[in-house]
């Protein structure tokens, strides 16, 4: 397989980042990342289709080969304190790939036995860090195989920090606050979004971001900056440490399923829907809220609009402003969903168990509702 695809070598270049010459390197076959048998899914920066950055949780590249040997070169950006991994499915097997806080590295995805291979390599946590795919190999021979057909149902999540899969992996914390952690028991594979996608046959592009409210000036993302989801929702890059506020194209991607996950977050650094749900700032809330969700009505007319927020313990305060705007909203293919442990499952972040029980609380009641096909 030949092309013109060569690679690279960008500013950043970490001290032991392996760096290959320009050009096709022997025993190897190079790979445009634009190429058609790729397959990505993802709120994703294809400004460069050969450098395509990763920035939400669940972004992901999918693909199948014959060969023996696959290998990514990667571009992490880092700069928020935490550890940083990717993650990948290969062969059915789930693998975690440590990432330099601000450089370049080569992922050895498979190094196996000649014969056709399968590969979901993906981002486990949310913009803390960007990752952009510089190039893509195959061992000498290799080919890459035609794509599997995508889902017929897609579903987009805005949310938090559970919908992100944030400490996810912590299972021997089940039902308990978390244990100390920089970023390595994150992953979005493991969270309740993406485990309901699977769930239904879905594709999914999970606009998560940790510790996210809905107005900005509350929550936990970066303070002073604190960036809320009303300021975010139609955004490809919004992290406050890249000072970029690239708008997102939603003629790329058309769910038939938003759900609406945040609310929990505002309660910092003031619980008012706890204090004064009737007085201003609640007010304030449930204006921004309608808002919110009539914006992203207007970008899908025909979806199906799912509002929550999670069983994560949280006043109930939220909850209820929340189906006081469904109701308000007078929107038929605009519903409120409350699991079964809601705002009192858990004091710390979900874990897996619970994550796949909110997916398949959550599946049930969709699959009894009527989701457009279009």
């Amino acid at each position: 397989m030949r092309n013109n695809c060569d690679t690279y070598g960008g500013p950043g270049e970490s001290p032991g980042m392996h760096r290959e010459p320009a050009g096709r390197p022997a025993g190897w076959e190079p790979v445009c990342m634009d190429q058609k048998e790729l397959q990505y899914s993802g709120r994703i920066d294809i400004t460069d289709a050969k450098k395509p950055e990763f920035i939400f949780p669940a972004s992901s590249l999918h693909f199948r080969f014959y060969g023996k040997k696959a290998e990514l070169t990667v571009y992490n950006r880092g700069g928020a304190g935490w550890r940083y991994f990717a993650g990948a499915i290969v062969d059915g097997v789930q693998k975690r790939f440590p990432l330099p806080a601000d450089g370049r590295i080569r992922l050895v995805l498979i190094d196996g036995e000649e014969g056709e291979h399968e590969i979901l390599f993906f981002k486990r946590q949310d913009s803390c860090h960007e990752m952009v795919l510089e190039e893509l190999r195959l061992s000498e021979g290799g080919r890459l195989l035609e794509p599997q057909e995508r889902p017929a149902r897609r579903i987009e999540v805005y949310g938090d920090s559970i919908s992100v899969g944030e400490v996810s992996e912590a299972v021997e914390y089940l039902g308990v606050e978390d244990p100390e952690h920089r970023g390595e028991y994150t992953n979005s594979w493991y969270s309740y979004a993406w485990i309901l996608a699977r769930k239904l046959g879905a594709e999914l592009h999970n606009i998560s971001q940790s510790g996210i409210p809905l107005l900005n000036g509350s929550g936990w993302v970066m303070p002073p900056a604190l960036p809320g989801m009303e300021s975010v929702w139609d955004k490809l890059h919004y992290h406050p440490q890249w000072k970029r506020t690239d708008k997102w194209d939603f003629s790329r991607y058309t769910p038939h399923l938003v759900l609406i996950a945040i609310g929990q977050n505002d309660s910092n650094p003031e619980d008012y829907m706890k204090t004064d749900p009737e007085g201003v700032k609640a007010a304030n809330w449930r204006c921004a809220y309608r808002k919110l969700v009539r914006d992203i009505r207007k970008r899908y007319p025909k979806a199906l609009i799912i509002l929550a927020t999670t069983i994560l313990e949280h006043d109930e305060g939220w909850d209820r402003a929340i189906g006081r705007v469904c109701e308000e909203l007078g929107d038929a293919r605009v519903r409120h969903f409350m699991y079964r442990k809601n705002g009192c499952g858990t004091k710390g972040h979900v874990r897996i168990p619970e994550a796949e029980e909110m997916a398949e609380e959550l599946a049930r009641f969709i699959e009894g509702l009527d989701i457009p096909v279009f």
